[in-house]
């Protein structure tokens, strides 16, 4: 059948989301074999739209696909991947006749600590991969208007998304807390917005089976969202650990993540400590996403997401080679 074609469906969210709207009804493009759904994956690079092969009688492209690590060198690669690539998505789309499109954005185009941005919040980006993705909005929309009577377009721009599998930025920090070894930067009170991976793809497959009409927008975090002290409370309750209260000034967390910057600069070495790290952790990073909740139900909450994760992860660890690594 292969009524979706979904471009960038190896990676973290594909994987979930292909296993969702099942396997029959898909075909993946990447530049990875999937490690699930290898009989479905073509390779291609969609910076290269020779590369990029799909099927007229694909109803709805899910563009997935994206560059978004915080160490992309050289920076011109998120603007390639984020940018290029969807503009050539785009043609192949127009050359195929297919008006159905759904693409994951980003809430890193409303910048750092901003005051809960609904999706009228304007663009401020703070670093290159949130540049490039409002970039790539931007493309999606000049296409859309010019036949907006029979297109339908619905971008996802979702926070943070963790889950079983992702050895992304909620991971490291889960494991440091785990650990019962962890230091609190800051004061602790600011608030981070998460997503789970299976209400990320729950929301997806709902804008698949509506087929709307129409540009739709829609930020994607749930809630309620915890400050830095309570995620850190939930995980003490989950993992029965008594974690030490000690905490360290934002400046000096700050020095710290610069002299990582230079040894970096100098030795050619990434480490998990950047200046760019401490201060997305002690930014709030806080959205609202009260439309998505309005349009469809998340079959869970923030903490039944973020326990599967540490029951998976931690509590009763599973021997699984299939890893997923973003930010």
């Amino acid at each position: 059948m292969n009524r979706y074609a979904i471009i960038g469906g190896s990676g973290f969210v594909g994987s979930k989301l292909i296993s969702t709207i099942g396997v029959n009804n898909c075909y993946n493009l990447d530049k990875n074999v999937s490690p699930f759904f290898s009989k479905i994956t073509n390779i291609g690079d969609i910076r290269f739209k020779d590369q990029i092969k799909i099927s007229s009688k694909s109803k709805f492209i899910i563009l997935l696909a994206a560059e978004h690590r915080d160490d992309v060198s050289p920076t011109s690669l998120y603007y390639d991947v984020n940018v290029q690539g969807t503009l050539n998505i785009l043609e192949k789309m127009d050359e195929f006749s297919i008006k159905n499109l759904i693409f994951t954005s980003s809430v890193a185009i409303y910048g750092l600590n901003k005051n809960n941005p609904d999706e009228s919040h304007i663009h401020d980006p703070f670093n290159h991969y949130g540049k490039s993705k409002w970039e790539a909005e931007k493309v999606i929309k000049a296409w859309y208007d010019n036949d907006p009577k029979n297109k339908s377009v619905t971008i996802i721009r979702p926070t943070v998304i963790f889950g079983e599998r992702n050895r992304g930025n909620v991971f490291t920090l889960l494991r440091q807390i785990s650990s019962g070894k962890f230091l609190m930067i800051g004061k602790g009170q600011n608030k981070k917005s998460m997503a789970y991976v299976g209400n990320v793809v729950a929301l997806i497959k709902n804008r698949l089976e509506k087929n709307e009409q129409g540009y739709h927008v829609f930020n994607y975090a749930d809630k309620p969202d915890y400050n830095m002290n309570e995620l850190v409370s939930v995980i003490e309750d989950k993992m029965k650990l008594n974690i030490p209260k000690i905490r360290i000034p934002y400046f000096l967390g700050m020095i710290c993540g610069y002299c990582f910057d230079f040894f970096q600069k100098i030795t050619g070495k990434k480490f998990s400590i950047s200046s760019v790290r401490v201060k997305k952790f002690c930014a709030t990073t806080q959205f609202n996403a009260i439309k998505a909740h309005n349009s469809f139900n998340a079959p869970y909450s923030l903490k039944e997401g973020l326990d599967k994760t540490l029951e998976y992860e931690f509590i009763n660890p599973k021997k699984d080679d299939i890893l997923f690594y973003s930010e």
